[in-house]
């Protein structure tokens, strides 16, 4: 049940420097305006959109705009018309988008969670939820956002591959290349340790979550991917090499 007046007064957001903007994209009437109201009534800059394709034009006009995403966050109702919700959050990341998308959904099953935030998600709620623990997720994720933002910003390099992690962003041989949200980890990872040896099980627990149910075969094909898009013939790897009998290792 959706009630408004559970909600703890926390600290205006314009405490923390500025006005966090944040993005509602839901398509049941009740639910947006309640959402639009609990945050402005939290301080937040608020924009909603009534289905997936009015959410893209918002953040395609943000983009084109200010050059870069002026949202802070985004509630991303997974079934939408026009453009699901996965779609959206596949297309954020796609790009490179690296803006946190909270993910709402009727479907509460641990696969339909776990495929929320497989597609890049950063936190998955499920309908009926409590007001006032959705406010609490948004300012997690802000506080988080702002964080890393203060943080210097590190640049993972091994020869001819750059991995920018907080912008999402990788150059292979100077050419940007685009990589899935796991893809990008599994590098992420591999770099941040190279030479390491990882077991297929190891890889799996960093990169898809201790809790993951599924086949470890997953890595292996994640893997190729991945070989597709950095080496010079995937056939033959440089950086992505097979350790027979105990996994992979990077360099």
């Amino acid at each position: 049940m959706y009630t408004t007046n559970e909600l703890t007064k926390y600290p205006p957001a314009s405490e923390f420097g500025q006005i966090s903007r944040i993005l509602v994209v839901e398509d049941e009437d009740l639910i947006r305006e309640m959402l639009v109201l609990a945050l402005e009534g939290e301080g937040y800059e608020v924009v909603a959109a009534v289905d997936g394709r009015v959410a893209v034009e918002n953040l395609k006009n943000s983009e084109a705009n200010s050059g870069e995403s002026n949202f802070d966050l985004v509630i991303l109702d997974l079934m939408l018309p026009q453009i699901n919700g996965l779609d959206i959050c596949r297309l954020l990341r796609h790009q490179g988008n690296p803006v946190p998308i909270l993910m709402l959904s009727a479907k509460g099953s641990e696969t339909d969670r776990v495929l929320g935030l497989e597609v890049g998600a950063d936190d998955y709620l499920t309908k009926p939820f409590s007001v006032r623990e959705l406010v609490a997720r948004c300012r997690a994720l802000l506080r988080r956002q702002r964080l890393s933002a203060l943080l210097p910003a590190p640049v993972l390099q091994y020869k001819d591959v750059t991995v920018y992690p907080q912008e999402c962003r990788v150059l292979v041989r100077g050419e940007q290349v685009n990589l899935s949200p796991k893809e990008f980890r599994l590098l992420e990872l591999f770099m941040s340790y190279t030479r390491r040896v990882w077991s297929r099980e190891q890889l799996l627990d960093q990169v898809w979550g201790a809790d993951f149910v599924g086949d470890s075969k997953t890595v292996d094909v994640h893997i190729r991917w991945l070989r597709e898009k950095l080496e010079r013939d995937p056939s033959h790897p440089e950086y992505i090499v097979t350790v027979r009998g105990f996994g992979y290792r990077f360099g």
